[in-house]
This record gives structure tokens, C-alpha cells and sequence, in this order.
């Protein structure tokens, strides 16, 4: 069974002070409570049930005591709160409860307030429970971090007082309420500055160029700090660290890039990004080097520019550097365009002309021709005439070119290319050679190349002094194996030979004599490009073969080169020029080398070199340049006062663009098709072919309008524009069987080439005018050329071609085609007898077939057949002389007209003789009427136009003839005066 629990006895009550928990006084007199009663309030009928004391004699009931507000609330001395930002829940520690000793006393022993001292204070509190006293501590609206972190305040507890009415109420102490604001991240961190610039030098390594910084509104150390700073912009050589300052990773460099934009971001300790990123900007400054400054890599050129600056605002830089004296050297590199800069491409006899050479120069290298045959199998550069030698070929010149015996006087020329001879052991490479052609291998006169130094050898012939003589002479020079391009000219006046390359004199440092050779018959073979060996051998062949380039090599038997000559022809259209050079001033020096390629500057003033470079310029005097590039190199050298180590200026490299200039369309016209009487072939004089020649040179360019729209710029006006420039020759070439020199040929007379830069050549095939000189001269010449053939009775026709070049061929006109036609006496009488014909009012005596039949096979004629024709003759003769007065008559009428039209036929009848044959009617005296008639008509038809201009000139004719003839009416009449010359039946 369960027991059941023990009740412990009751005990007396303990005095107050003795007590472990003082309970409800007992008033003196009272009597005290029993121990046991129940302390809680009944509430049955609306009584409550009050304190009950048991004395042993059982319960019982003791009337309420009266009611009192003893103590005062109670609650802890301080509170330590949080709220978070935009909320307004505060959590306090220790829990806001107020307890009260007057419990469970009614009103007394509740809590009905909490209050709150303090300004202005964002906070209440309010009673949850008035029984137990817990409260809770809340904001009156959202907290702002921003404004306010933290908040301490008052707070005291009110209990309810004495009863309902809230009187005699007790307060609390004053508790210390501490509250801080927890921080949300609702503000992004944003830069103090916009833009960040710093500057720094090239070449070094910063450990902090510059910082950045950020702030953050948000109040808590968490959210307002910066944790993080990163570079958005990638690819930069820089960094940056958690506080912001950005450092470059690697050296940079002023040439490479002057300034370097970066953006960068910064987060905050809760990896919020801030909303904009902000610009840096990084200045690389240059570190103070010496050099030229403000200069440009590429100076373009223009064709007919003249002369342009190549450094209109350089300056030397030299870094505060005790410099006393600096020495600049400007070069032009153009050895790679032609023969080692830009010349004048025209052939070498033309030249020649222009330069004022002596005349009688033979070239060894021409363009292949049908009579220049021997270089057709070389190596060629079409452009430049340029003939290149692998080592494995030569060219035989026929005889007959060059003189077998060369005087004591005579000039070799000649462009040369040559690098250094393979080989260990080098051979003799043969420019020029001329040696025994069989039996024996001697060498006349040779010029070679042999380890980098020039020979000239020349054997003069046995004569009385048999006596050594000088033979071989020898230059050592460093162009000659730079496979550079240069000018060599020879000029032998024996026994002394001078030596001119690119126009500057050179003596031989050697040379040699031997014995003369003995004359013999041998035959001598002149060779180009190896040398000819006929005998020793087992079969002649080329030996000492040539490795390098040559042109315009020539031979002048005779006659030896001034200086002023041989620079003309080596003399470059391009180089360097100084604009103003009375404006350098005295403080400057400069000397410019033969070909005005390199320029040397020297001055003590940094300011006047600065000037004196500004005004170096570039020229091209060629109206058609070689366009490409023209390198540059500015080198200079300073000295320092009283310095071991001076500064050093690192060198320019630049170039010039020279663009290609218009190509020229040059187009010659006249009249293409002439008749002249043979008579006037047969003359002295002969006909003049080309008298109204012309020739004129066009450009084509563009027009851009303004207003023309991408469309339309597939139709953009084109516009041909005349410009005049030289010529360097024009053929006549005979078109058909060459020209036969006993009966026929062109001439010219020499004194029109008096006072031009022109020669000519005439040959069978036609007649050659070459030389340097203007459109304008070309054309004068050309229109004196004459045509005579003195046997013209097998010739009826002879065609030509003229064709003009400028450049050597570089530009050519169009081809021009001219036929001239020769007229005989039997050619006239058969246009006159077109042209006359049996009028319609003429009758004819019918004849009849047999009695015609007879005529014809009859061999001498009947005495009325002679009288008829004899008639018939004089008629003929007299509309012959009508009619050549109403030709006479029209022709001095239109004059003006015919002579003004191009391309039509010619006519000369001013020397016109006309042979009438008495027998043709004889002949053909079966012609009817109507074919008369109908000829007639045709004659009328062809020669409408021409007849009524001269109508007044005809009404005269047409009377002269009504009187001579009496016969047909004036219809007819009028239609027969209008015959004219019927030339549709001319050979062309």
C-alpha cells in the first residue's frame, strides 16, 4: 500500500526577526494567525478570503487586513541592451522585471509602470505582467545607427500604490540602462576623390605611387570599415594592397606608353562593393635622357613638292650636361633605289646628250634589239637596264661596234655592283675584254676585278721603241666590294690613266709595265662579262667570268670625259639641301659629301645646331621620282667641358615616303593619210611626212566634290589635265618592206637639231631621234623629216609608225600610223575620166553591133573613126578645162575648212598635169546614153554640198558651156556644171 505522506506538525511562528521570511505583521492585541492558514484569497461571493489562524481550536475565519503600500518596487541597478538599426525590439540583459516585497498584496504588491528619464530618449517601456513585473524596452520609431550608436538612460519601476486609484504608489531606484545600435550594412563605400592623378618617373619601382581611399556611413566598425581595395582595370603593371596604395609591378617606360587610366573598387568588411568605381590616372615622366626631341619617323614627299624640311621642330635635349661641342652627321640611305639612288632613267645615250658628252660613244649594254642582238641571252632588269652576271655567262660584241685599234685617247664608263669573290683563292672577274679571237690567248685591253681592286690592262702594239711600257693599273678601293651601286669612268691618255668613281679622281697605287705586242693577222674577239679565250685551249670558250651587276657601260674612242661631264652623269635627283643657309650662321660648319647624301654639321651652340637642323630638307628634282622609302640616320657625337664621360645622344632613325606620281598619257596626232604627185617625191626637197604633228601629255584625276554621296562616288567627274615634260625619243618606223636605199630614204636636215639636246639616227628601217629635250622640240624635228623617192614608178604607197617615249620606254604615246600615197600620171587621167563623163544632152551615134564588132577587131581605124575621135578629144578637153576652173574655184573657197580637218585625204593638184589619151573613146565607143546619164547622176549626188557653195561661180560656168555645146536643156545643163572631182575611187 501507498503511504501516505506525513504531514509535518505546525509550527509557531518566529518573531520578526528571528524569522527566515518575515511574513504580515500582527498588530498588538491581535490575535496572531495559525500557522497553516491559507494565504490565498477566495473568491467565492465576491469575498476574499483572508488570513487564518488556528489556536488550537480549529479553523475559522478572521476579517481582511487593512490594506497597506509597505515597500517599493525593486529591479536590478543596471540593464545592458542591444537594438539593431530600423528595428525596435531591445534585448535587455538582465530581462527588465520589477519585483515587489508588498506582493501578493493587491496593487501594492504589483507593478504598473517602468519609466524612463532622460532627453528626449527614443525609447519606452512598457509592463507585460503586473503580477510578476517583467516589462519590455522598446523604441518609439526606427533607430538610426548613423546618427546614434549608443544610448544610456534612467528607468525606475512604479507599483500600483494602495488600491485601485494608483495612490500612495512606491517607485523604484534608478537603474543605468546602457544600449548600443547593431549596424546593418546598408551603405555601399564610395571614393573621397573622383579622379586620383599621381606622376612617376620611368624605369623605377614604387612601392606606393599613390593611395586611394574610401569611406563607409555605416556606424559599426564591421560594416564602415574598408577590408578590401582591387584593381577592375586587367593587364595594368600595377597592384594594390587592403589600404589602398597602389604600387607598379614592373619598370615603366615613357616610350612605351606616356599614361596609364586604371579603375579600382574598394568592399567593405562585409564584401559590399562600392557602387562606382573610381579613375586613377598615372603620368609616366621620362627620365631626362639625352637626345633629339619632337621629330617625326615619317616625313611624306609628294612629286613637284621641291625641297621639304625633315625636322621642322627638333631640339637637342641634353639634360643640363656641360656640353661644349657637338658634331651631327644626317644621312639619306638610298642605296637600294636603281643604281644607288634616285636618277634620271633615260637611256645612256640620251644621257650623254643632256650632260653635254662628247658624241661617238658606243654602248656595250643596250636594250636587246634586232640589231643590239648580242645581249638578249643576260640576266636584265628591264626597268633600269640593269644586266646581271651569275659567273656562268658573258656576251661577245660583233665586230664592227668598236674600233679594232683604240687611239691613245679614249673613256670606259660604267655602273657597277660588286660584293666580295667567293673562294679563298679570288679569280679575275672580267668587266671588259678584248683578246685574241684564235691561236693564241693575249689580252689587248681588259678592265677586271681582281681581290677587291680594279685592273685596266692595256697592251699598246708593237712600234719602233721596243721598250717596256706601262700595262696594268691598279686601284684598291673599299667600294668596290660593298655590293654597293657606284660610277667608275677610265679616261686613258697614255701612259696616264685617271680613275673616276661616283665623280671623285683616284690614282692608281700600282702599276705595272710590259713589253708592247707584236702586231699579227689574229682577229680580236671584244667580250662583256667574261673574257674570250680562242686559243691554249682544246675549244675556245668564256673564262674569268664577272659576279656582279653592270649598266650603261660605254666605250668613246677618241676623246676622254671632263669632270663637269662625268658628274653630271653620276649626279643623284634626290638628297639632302639646307633651306636658307645664309640664316645658320657663323657659329655653324657643314659639308656636304659629292652626291649631297650625307650632310655633316658642326657647332659649339646647342640652340644654333637646333636651327640649323630645322632647315635641313629632302629634294627630288625628278618630275617622275622612284617612289618608295628613303631612309634616314641622324648621328651625333658632344664633347663636355673638362668631363672624361659625356653624355651620349642615341641616334634617329626615320624615313621619307616619296609617292608615286601621276603616269602621263602622252598621245600623238596629225594627219594620218596624204597623196602627193610623184613629182614631188622625186624632188630635191621630197615631201615633208608629219608637218602638222602633235604630241601632248595628259594626267588623269579625280574630282571630289563635296556634296557627292557615297553612292555616287563610282560616277566621280574624272578630269585629263595637260602637263608638259621631256621626251627622250621618238622612231619612224617603216610599217611593210624596209625602205630601199637606191630608190628611196628619210631625211633630215642636222641644223634642226642645232641648239636641242637632240641627235638622230636614220636607217632603213626607219629614222630614230633621241635625246633629252621637250615635246615642243621633238614636234619641230619631226616635222621636218622628208620622204623622197626618186625612181616612184613601182611604188604607189608607203606606210609609217611614229611612237615616243619618255623615261626609256618607262612611259610611251600611242602609235601613230601615217600612209602616203603617190600619184602617177596614169593615176590622174583615170580620176579625171571618173570624174568626166558624157553629159546627157550629148547624143551618141548609134552604132550598129557589127559595125562595132569591127572597130574593135579592126587594127587600124577608118579615116571617120579618126575624125570622130579627134572631136570627141577636143570636147573632152574643153569640160576638162570647165571643170578644173570650177575645182580651182572651190578649193580656194573652202581653204580654210579642209585645211583645219585631221585624217582626210590631202589633195595637192597645184603642180597637176593632165595627159589626155586620144584613143580612149576610140576604145570604149559602145557607151550608151544611159550610162552617161546614169554616171552623171552619181557625179551630181556625190557633189551636191560642194556645188551650191559655188553656185554664182557655176551660173558662169553654165554659160560658157550652153555656148560651147548648144545642145540639151538648162535642166541638164546645170546638173552637168555641178560635176566635181570624184575621189572615191583614190587608192589609199
Amino acid at each position: 500500500m501507498r503511504e501516505r505522506r506525513r504531514q509535518p506538525s505546525p509550527r509557531r511562528p518566529q518573531t520578526a526577526a528571528g524569522s527566515r521570511r518575515a511574513g504580515p505583521r500582527v498588530a498588538r492585541g491581535e490575535p496572531a494567525p495559525r500557522r497553516g492558514c491559507g494565504g490565498a484569497a477566495a473568491a467565492a461571493g465576491g469575498r476574499r478570503r483572508c488570513w487564518c489562524c488556528c489556536w488550537g481550536r480549529g479553523w475559522a475565519a478572521c476579517s481582511p487586513p487593512k490594506a497597506v503600500n509597505k515597500h517599493k518596487p525593486w529591479i536590478e541597478t543596471s540593464y545592458h541592451g542591444v537594438i539593431t538599426e530600423n528595428n525596435d525590439t531591445v534585448i535587455l540583459d538582465p530581462p527588465l522585471v520589477a519585483l515587489d516585497k508588498d506582493a501578493p498584496v493587491p496593487f501594492a504588491g504589483e507593478i504598473c509602470a517602468f519609466k524612463i528619464h532622460g532627453q528626449e530618449m527614443p525609447f519606452e517601456a512598457v509592463v507585460l505582467n503586473k503580477t510578476s513585473g517583467e516589462g519590455r524596452l522598446r523604441a518609439k520609431s526606427p533607430i538610426d545607427c548613423e546618427l546614434q550608436k549608443e544610448y544610456t538612460f534612467i528607468i525606475q519601476a512604479y507599483d500600483c500604490g494602495s488600491g485601485p486609484g494608483g495612490t500612495n504608489w512606491k517607485k523604484s531606484h534608478k537603474a543605468v540602462v546602457h544600449i548600443q545600435v547593431k549596424d546593418v550594412n546598408e551603405f555601399s563605400p564610395a571614393f573621397k576623390e573622383s579622379v586620383y592623378k599621381a606622376t612617376v618617373t620611368e624605369g623605377k619601382i614604387y612601392d606606393s605611387i599613390l593611395q586611394v581611399e574610401a569611406i563607409d556611413e555605416d556606424c559599426s566598425p564591421q560594416y564602415s570599415q574598408i577590408c578590401n581595395y582591387e584593381i577592375v582595370t586587367t593587364e595594368v603593371p600595377f597592384a594594390i594592397d587592403r589600404n589602398g596604395n597602389i604600387r607598379n609591378t614592373e619598370k615603366l617606360s615613357y616610350d612605351k606608353q606616356h599614361q596609364y587610366e586604371i579603375m579600382v573598387t574598394a568592399f567593405d568588411c562585409g564584401q559590399k562593393h562600392a557602387t562606382e568605381d573610381v579613375l586613377v590616372r598615372v603620368n609616366v615622366k621620362p627620365v631626362c635622357k639625352p637626345g633629339w626631341q619632337d621629330w617625326n619617323k615619317r616625313i611624306e614627299y609628294k612629286p613637284g613638292s621641291g625641297s621639304i624640311p625633315l625636322f621642322p621642330s627638333i631640339h637637342l635635349e641634353t639634360c643640363d650636361g656641360p656640353v661644349s661641342s657637338i658634331h651631327t652627321t644626317i644621312e639619306l640611305q638610298t642605296n637600294y633605289i636603281g643604281k644607288g639612288c634616285d636618277r634620271e632613267t633615260y637611256s645612256e645615250k640620251s644621257l650623254q646628250k643632256l650632260c653635254g658628252a662628247s658624241s661617238g660613244a658606243i654602248d656595250l649594254l643596250p636594250s636587246p634589239g634586232a640589231a643590239t642582238n648580242w645581249t638578249a641571252g643576260l640576266l636584265m632588269d628591264n626597268n633600269d637596264m640593269i644586266f646581271k652576271f651569275d659567273g656562268k655567262q658573258g656576251a661577245k660584241i660583233p665586230d664592227g661596234i668598236v674600233p679594232k685599234n683604240l687611239t691613245d685617247q679614249f673613256t670606259i664608263t660604267l655602273w657597277m655592283k660588286h660584293g666580295p669573290s667567293p673562294g679563298l683563292r679570288a679569280e679575275k672577274e672580267t668587266i671588259l675584254c678584248n683578246s685574241d679571237k684564235t691561236e693564241m690567248n693575249r689580252h689587248h685591253y681588259a678592265l677586271y676585278v681582281h681581290n677587291c681592286r680594279l685592273v685596266f690592262l692595256l697592251r699598246k702594239d708593237f712600234d719602233q721603241a721596243d721598250t717596256f711600257r706601262p700595262a696594268e693599273f691598279h686601284w684598291k678601293l673599299d667600294q668596290i666590294c660593298d655590293k654597293e651601286w657606284h660610277y667608275y669612268v677610265v679616261n686613258v691618255e697614255f701612259p696616264v690613266v685617271t680613275l673616276y668613281m661616283d665623280g671623285t679622281t683616284y690614282e692608281p697605287y700600282l702599276v705595272t709595265n710590259d713589253w708592247p705586242i707584236h702586231p699579227s693577222h689574229i682577229a680580236m674577239q671584244l667580250t662583256v662579262g667574261a673574257c674570250w679565250q680562242g686559243g691554249e685551249v682544246a675549244k675556245p670558250r668564256f673564262a674569268q667570268y664577272f659576279h656582279g651587276s653592270l649598266a650603261s657601260l660605254t666605250i668613246r674612242p677618241g676623246k676622254i670625259e671632263s669632270q663637269k661631264v662625268i658628274s653630271c652623269l653620276q649626279a643623284c635627283k634626290e638628297g639632302l639641301d639646307i633651306n636658307s643657309l645664309e640664316s645658320l650662321g657663323q657659329g655653324v660648319k657643314y659639308h656636304f659629301n659629292p652626291s649631297q647624301s650625307v650632310l655633316v654639321m658642326e657647332g659649339e651652340d646647342i640652340e644654333n645646331i637646333n636651327q640649323a637642323l630645322r632647315k635641313v630638307s629632302y629634294i627630288n628634282s625628278r618630275q617622275f621620282p622612284t617612289a618608295g622609302v628613303r631612309r634616314l640616320k641622324v648621328s651625333s657625337k658632344v664633347q663636355c667641358f673638362g668631363e672624361d664621360v659625356c653624355i651620349s645622344i642615341p641616334d634617329i632613325d626615320a624615313y621619307v615616303m616619296v609617292f608615286q606620281a601621276n603616269e602621263p598619257k602622252i598621245t600623238i596626232s596629225g594627219m594620218d593619210h596624204f597623196a602627193r604627185p610623184a613629182a614631188q617625191f622625186e624632188s630635191e626637197r621630197g615631201v615633208n611626212l608629219l608637218p602638222d604633228i602633235r604630241i601632248v601629255s595628259t594626267v588623269t584625276k579625280m574630282e571630289h566634290p563635296v556634296d557627292v554621296k557615297e553612292g555616287d562616288r563610282a560616277n566621280k567627274p574624272v578630269v585629263l589635265e595637260e602637263m608638259l615634260h621631256n621626251l627622250d625619243f621618238c622612231d619612224i618606223l617603216v610599217i611593210g618592206a624596209e625602205l630601199d636605199p637606191e630608190q628611196e630614204c628619210l631625211e633630215l636636215d642636222r641644223v634642226e637639231l642645232q641648239g636641242k639636246h637632240l641627235d638622230a639616227t636614220n636607217s632603213t628601217a626607219g629614222y630614230s631621234i633621241y635625246g633629252v629635250d621637250s615635246m615642243h622640240n621633238y614636234e619641230q624635228v619631226l616635222r621636218q623629216i622628208r620622204y623622197r623617192n626618186w625612181y616612184t614608178s613601182a611604188t604607189f604607197d608607203r606606210k609609217f609608225r611614229v611612237k615616243c617615249s619618255e623615261l626609256n620606254g618607262r612611259y610611251t604615246s600611242n602609235e601613230f600610223n601615217l600612209e602616203v600615197n603617190i600619184l602617177h600620171s596614169s593615176n590622174f587621167m583615170d580620176h579625171v575620166n571618173h570624174m568626166i563623163v558624157q553629159p546627157q544632152y550629148l547624143q551618141s551615134v548609134p552604132h550598129p553591133d557589127r559595125s562595132i564588132s569591127a572597130v574593135h577587131n579592126s587594127v587600124v581605124p577608118s579615116m571617120a573613126t579618126m575624125v570622130i575621135v579627134i572631136c570627141v578629144s577636143i570636147l573632152i578637153f574643153i569640160i576638162t578645162v570647165g571643170v578644173y576652173r570650177i575645182r580651182t574655184a572651190h578649193q580656194h573657197s573652202s581653204a580654210d575648212n579642209e585645211g583645219s580637218k585631221e585624217n582626210e585625204m590631202d589633195w595637192d593638184d597645184s603642180a597637176l598635169t593632165i595627159t589626155i589619151n586620144p584613143m580612149e573613146k576610140y576604145e570604149k565607143p559602145h557607151q550608151t546614153e544611159e550610162e552617161s546619164e546614169e554616171e552623171d547622176i552619181e557625179d551630181e549626188e556625190e557633189d551636191t554640198t560642194s556645188a551650191e557653195s559655188d553656185e554664182s561661180e557655176e551660173e558662169d560656168e553654165e554659160e560658157e558651156e550652153e555656148v560651147i555645146v548648144r545642145k540639151g536643156d538648162k535642166q541638164n545643163a546645170t546638173r552637168r556644171e555641178q560635176l566635181e572631182w570624184d575621189d572615191s575611187t583614190l587608192p589609199y
